[in-house]
């Protein structure tokens, strides 16, 4: 931006002018609350979401959480990609350290969700790499971050940092919320698959954010911070916590219609039914309830998960959505409290560098207006 002979207007370089006009063009008219963005990484249909085109329930039944973060990131196939392949997804030795011992005065009990805020931190604190913004750069310090904000978690049956640090991002995130290995094959499927629908939503309130950030040009841990406190908001990623809450209340299905009504009776929202997007059902939330259901047909926590299902469909709720099938997930594989926001928080960690990187590529900052409706100025 330039000044004018005489200081009176600013003149803007045309190319400044047509990505302006060009980010205020949306594809639709945006609704209440919304800001528009034009992003090619997801699209959301009717019941399901696309990642660059591909069905999203369709890669979380046969792909890996690390083939769809490359995905996201780089629009490019991992299991095609030879020198990508074999890339590593490897933390940082001394972030992790770091990390640890930064947890070693927190009080016992802390939700996963609370530690990963700290835990982003004190990895961006060692990593001097940190400010390399190219898409290669992004690319690398995602594979180490997203790795080391699952080995910095306590085992779920240790000390912060213990634990299994080889094998699949979904494995190693299970060994750190689950005290014991997955019974069945396919709950560790259905825990990935978890990962796959989650790692991104379009422009959910925490990828707002997390653009914001890296509009700025903030690094890649900072995008991941911004994006971390705005999804642990009860109405966002913290939601998996209030339904992991719902089923473990109904200590048998006889009870699903006390605990439904007593919520309902209080004025309180039921947590994981309902959908701001899919209004006629969340697809995410059938398919991980039909993995769960394979894998455990006669656990005694999917049967009071099924109990509150057969109570909301009688009260004619809302459909069930994403964190109650994840809630589900946690009570039947036997995780920790919380873990259905870590497994969220880790997983839309890929979406949340996704978007960066296509804010890394643009020169304009991501500036809302807002409609004054206050006082006429003096």
């Amino acid at each position: 931006m330039d000044q004018a002979p005489g200081g009176r207007r600013s003149l803007f370089e045309a190319a400044q002018v047509e990505e302006l006009a060009r980010r205020g063009r949306p594809r639709r008219p945006p609704g209440p609350g919304e800001l528009a963005i034009e992003s090619a990484i997801t699209a959301l249909g009717s019941d399901r979401h696309y990642y660059r085109g591909r069905d999203a329930l369709e890669m979380a039944g046969s792909r890996t959480f690390e083939e769809v973060a490359a995905w996201l990131w780089q629009g490019r196939d991992e299991a095609e990609e030879p020198e990508d392949h074999d890339a590593p997804w490897r933390a940082r030795a001394d972030g992790v350290a770091a990390a640890v011992a930064a947890q070693s005065g927190l009080p016992p009990g802390l939700l996963p969700l609370d530690r990963l805020h700290l835990i982003a931190a004190a990895l961006a604190a060692t990593d001097p790499l940190r400010h390399h913004l190219d898409p290669e750069g992004v690319v690398a310090t995602g594979r180490a971050l997203i790795a080391g904000l699952v080995e910095a978690l306590p085992a779920a049956n240790g000390a912060p940092g213990s634990g299994r640090s080889g094998g699949r991002i979904a494995e190693r995130l299970w060994n750190r919320l689950c005290p014991h290995p997955p019974r069945d094959a396919g709950l560790l499927r259905a825990f990935e698959a978890a990962m796959i629908l989650l790692a991104d939503h379009e422009l959910a309130a925490s990828t707002v954010a997390a653009r914001v950030a890296a509009s700025v040009r903030a690094d890649p841990y900072a995008v991941v911070a911004s994006g971390l406190g705005v999804l642990s908001g009860p109405l966002h990623g913290g939601a998996s916590y209030g339904a992991e809450r719902l089923i473990a209340e109904v200590a048998d299905p006889e009870a699903a219609s006390r605990v439904v009504g007593e919520r309902l009776r209080g004025g309180e929202r039921v947590p994981g039914f309902g959908h701001a997007v899919y209004k006629s059902g969340d697809g995410r939330a059938a398919l991980l309830m039909d993995l769960v259901r394979a894998a455990a047909p006669a656990h005694e926590r999917l049967a009071a998960a099924e109990a509150v299902l057969a109570e909301a469909a009688r009260r004619r709720l809302p459909e069930p959505n994403v964190d109650f099938s994840l809630a589900t997930l946690g009570a039947v594989a036997g995780l920790v409290p919380g873990a259905g926001e870590a497994v969220f928080a880790v997983a839309r960690t890929a979406g949340w560098l996704a978007h960066a990187l296509e804010e890394y590529g643009r020169r304009v900052p991501l500036r809302p207006r807002a409609v004054y409706v206050g006082p006429e100025p003096a």
